[in-house]
Order: C-alpha cells, then sequence, then structure tokens
C-alpha cells in the first residue's frame, strides 16, 4: 500500500518512482485536483507540464487520465521548466500540474500544484484534502461516469519567453559572455529559447536533456555542484555564471572571479531595481536573508517585510501585501508581473540587465549588496527537535540585548549577529542559520548554537 500521507508534502507531492509515486498515485491525483479545486464548476480545465526525468511522461499523461475522467479537460504544454507551467497558469488563468522532483536524486519524482493564476495549493488550502481522496481512491476505485474531458496539445516556451523579455530588457545592454549549467535539466530547454538573440552570448554546458543527471546532480546549492561551472567561467574569461536547479525555478550565480553570490544579495540588488520601477513599494524577505536586504529596501525608499520559509507562505504575504517582489536566501525569487510566482529565469535576467548597464565586473557590483558574514545553511540530525529548540531558547532568553521571536521556527537576535533554527516539516532535522558583522563573530555564535545543538544531536549533516 501507498503511504500517500508520506509523499503529500506541505507544498507538493514527492516520493521514490515507482515504490512511493506511481501511475495509479498520479491517475488518482489528477481526478482528486479536479474534485477539491472544483475545475468543473469554474475553469474546466487543467494545464499540465513535465521534466526531463524518465518516469515524467507516464507520469503526467496518468494525472491527464485522472483529470479527463471527471469531464474536465487538459492542455498539455509539454517539456517545461516549473517558471514555465507557472506561465501557463498565469497566461491561461487554469489551474496547473507541473510533473518535476526539482533538484532531487533521478530515483525520485513529484508533482507541483497550483491554482489558476499560479496561486498556491498548500497542506491547508488544499493538498491534504487531495491527498485523502487520493487514499481513498486507491482502496475504492470510483465508478466511471462523466463523458471524458479532452487533451490539447499547446506549445507555450516562444510565448514564456516573449513575457520574460516584456518584463526585462536586455536590447540595450552591453554584450556578455554568459556561462550557463543547466544540470541536464529543463534550463536547457529554456535558456535557448530566452538567449536566441541579443547581447548575451551563451557558453553552453550539460544543456542535454537527462534526469539521469550524468554530470552532476542539479542542486546548486550544493557547492560542490557549482565546481564545473566556476572552472569554466575562469576558462572562458566569461562575465558570469548561471547555475539552474532540474526544474529551472531556481538560479545561482557565480561572478567573474567564480566566486558565488548570495541569493540574498540577488535578492538585494533585484529588489533595488524594482523600487526604482515603483518607489515605496513593498518587498518582502523570508526570514534567513541577510539583515543587509531589509536596510537596502528601507534606504532606497521601500517597505520591507518579513515572511516565513516557503513558496506558500511567501506567495500568501504578497496577495495581502501587493508587494512587487519577494526573495529567499535558496533563490526562489517571486514577482507581481509574474503572477506572483517564482521564477529563476527572470531574477537571472535581472541580474544580467544590472551588470550590463554598467561597466563594472559582477565582483564590483554586487559587493555593494554584501554586508555580513552568513554561515549557510547547517544540518543536524536531532533525537527531539522541539526540546532542542526549548533548550537554545532557555540559554539566550532574558540577555541582556537580545529578543527572540517565533515566525518561523527560533530567531534569537542583538545587535551585531543573529541566528534562525527551524525544525524540517520531513525530516527529523534542524536547520540552523547564523549571520554577523564579521567572521569572527559568526563563528562564535555558530560555534555556541552547534555546541547546544550537538549535545542532543545523532549527527551532524
Amino acid at each position: 500500500m501507498v503511504d500517500v500521507a508520506g509523499i503529500f508534502k506541505a507544498y507538493d507531492v514527492r516520493g521514490v518512482v515507482p515504490e512511493q509515486l506511481d501511475e495509479s498515485v498520479a491517475r488518482a491525483a489528477g481526478a482528486a485536483f479536479v474534485e477539491v479545486l472544483d475545475v468543473l464548476a469554474g475553469p474546466g480545465a487543467v494545464v499540465i507540464g513535465y521534466d526531463m526525468r524518465p518516469s515524467s511522461p507516464a507520469l503526467a499523461a496518468a494525472f491527464a487520465e485522472g483529470v479527463t475522467s471527471t469531464g474536465a479537460d487538459v492542455i498539455d504544454i509539454g517539456l517545461a521548466s516549473t517558471d514555465q507551467l507557472y506561465f501557463a497558469s498565469g497566461r491561461l488563468d487554469l489551474p496547473g500540474a507541473m510533473f518535476t522532483a526539482s533538484h532531487n536524486p533521478a530515483k525520485y519524482n513529484g508533482i507541483k500544484l497550483c491554482r489558476a493564476g499560479a496561486a498556491p495549493v498548500g497542506s491547508d488550502s488544499g493538498l491534504r484534502d487531495i491527498a485523502d481522496l487520493v487514499a481513498k481512491a486507491l482502496t475504492e476505485p470510483p465508478a466511471a461516469g462523466a463523458t471524458p474531458g479532452h487533451v490539447t496539445h499547446k506549445d507555450l516556451l516562444t510565448a514564456y519567453a516573449d513575457h520574460l523579455h516584456d518584463l526585462v530588457d536586455l536590447s540595450g545592454i552591453r554584450p556578455l559572455t554568459v556561462v550557463v549549467d543547466a544540470g541536464n535539466g529543463m534550463g536547457g530547454h529554456t535558456v535557448p529559447a530566452v538567449f536566441a538573440d541579443g547581447p548575451v552570448t551563451i557558453v553552453p554546458m550539460y544543456f542535454e536533456l537527462d534526469g539521469n543527471f550524468p554530470n552532476h546532480e542539479a542542486n546548486p546549492l550544493d557547492p560542490k555542484n557549482l565546481v564545473d561551472l566556476q572552472a569554466k567561467v575562469r576558462e572562458t574569461g566569461a562575465d558570469l555564471g548561471l547555475a539552474f536547479d532540474g526544474d529551472a525555478d531556481r538560479c545561482f550565480v557565480v561572478d567573474e572571479k567564480s566566486d558565488p553570490i548570495s541569493p540574498s544579495a540577488i535578492t538585494a540588488a533585484v529588489a533595488v531595481r524594482e523600487l526604482a520601477k515603483q518607489p515605496g513599494a513593498t518587498i518582502l524577505h523570508n526570514l534567513i536573508t541577510s539583515k543587509a536586504v531589509p536596510e537596502l529596501v528601507a534606504e532606497h525608499g521601500g517597505v520591507p517585510v518579513r515572511t516565513r520559509v516557503g513558496h506558500s507562505n511567501i506567495k500568501q504575504k504578497m496577495a495581502e501585501t501587493d508587494a512587487v517582489f519577494g526573495g529567499e536566501h535558496s533563490a526562489h525569487y517571486y514577482f507581481r508581473d509574474f503572477w506572483r510566482a517564482d521564477t529563476g529565469m527572470l531574477a537571472a535576467l535581472h541580474v544580467l540587465a544590472a551588470l550590463g548597464e554598467q561597466d563594472r565586473p559582477a565582483s564590483e557590483l554586487f559587493a555593494e549588496y554584501e554586508r555580513y558574514v552568513a554561515s549557510g545553511e547547517i544540518n543536524n540530525t536531532v533525537a527531539d527537535a522541539a526540546e532542542t529548540v526549548a533548550a537554545i531558547e532557555d540559554t539566550y532568553s532574558g540577555v541582556d540585548g537580545v529578543t527572540v521571536d517565533h515566525l518561523d521556527g527560533l530567531t534569537v537576535s542583538a545587535g551585531q549577529w543573529w541566528f534562525n533554527v527551524r525544525a524540517s516539516n520531513t525530516e527529523p532535522l534542524l536547520r540552523l542559520n547564523v549571520e554577523a558583522a564579521d567572521r569572527a563573530g559568526m563563528e562564535r555564535v555558530r560555534d555556541e548554537v552547534l555546541a547546544l545543538i550537538t549535545g542532543a544531536s545523532v549527527e551532524e549533516n
């Protein structure tokens, strides 16, 4: 029996194929998606895309069978990045399903779901209900009844590229040479379309679509997966390097020296560009981005708003505040002009525009947005996350000059430093992020907190 609850996470469906996620689950999920979102009473159709993993086409087809079994129609956009699926959902005003396991290894696959207009489907806004219906359908298959819907195939790649060009025009920038590592993921599908013409010369790496990831995992958050990109930037003397994850909704950046540029610095730089177009606008940042982000937003006349981690939280807060842009330190970037959805490609265009509109190299330009020293995320496996967090809070509560809040996990702040510890939603992990005014201060706080964590931990990851 498939553990449906186990593969329906907080924001999507994800599991090992076919042991956890197979075509029967996908078919049941398609029918449940229609029922929970009341598609038949509304738009009457669902848009579906899928990535390059070997299992994706069959899973997407099974999901489409589930949708059409209810009488609803399907718009199949075929191979797509996740942000291309969000574009389709927004442009067509249809709920959508994207088959991908993002940056995860080849044995995994999953489904990212959204409402019409790329609005999120979270655990409390439909995902749990879908999971319940899937579990029921796997044990009590529903009787056939409705006249099946139709599947229509639609290529939206050019329209996706055109929309991005409307938002960020690169035609006037200086010529740039950019190395792009697609990691055998969907960046190999979207980058050629987006950069078909213009002043940017692309040096491609691993553009062949291959869900077995023969070169390295499509997870640029792990430094070892940036090594090839960094070497190629040095070899070619490129102005910049870009690395996309497997479904190409996240983009990581290295400068001309091949040094990684912090996603917080990218968030701040894009925020400043958006504020130049819309003075006084609201900018979101999650609570583990650098405190340089809200400082720079305020200095440029914007309103910074701090949020919890996670795309459902960001998108909900964007809707509430009418924010024009939001950034996460995981390199997810959200744009109001892109239906509040996250798109690494649009963030990359902003980075290239910022670089190409002036003459300094990337290392000098983005140094303006780096003010503090961060630890990066440190994961520890713990026996009891709640007990460990409580012990950390007891240690720092009441200390003069220290503040504590619980917006997302535990955040402890002082004048020159802050740290956050959060429990994983799906694993027995505590995630620690530390930032300070200098490296010595960061290392001191990091080591203090790690000592408290490892006193109750099983192992450090």
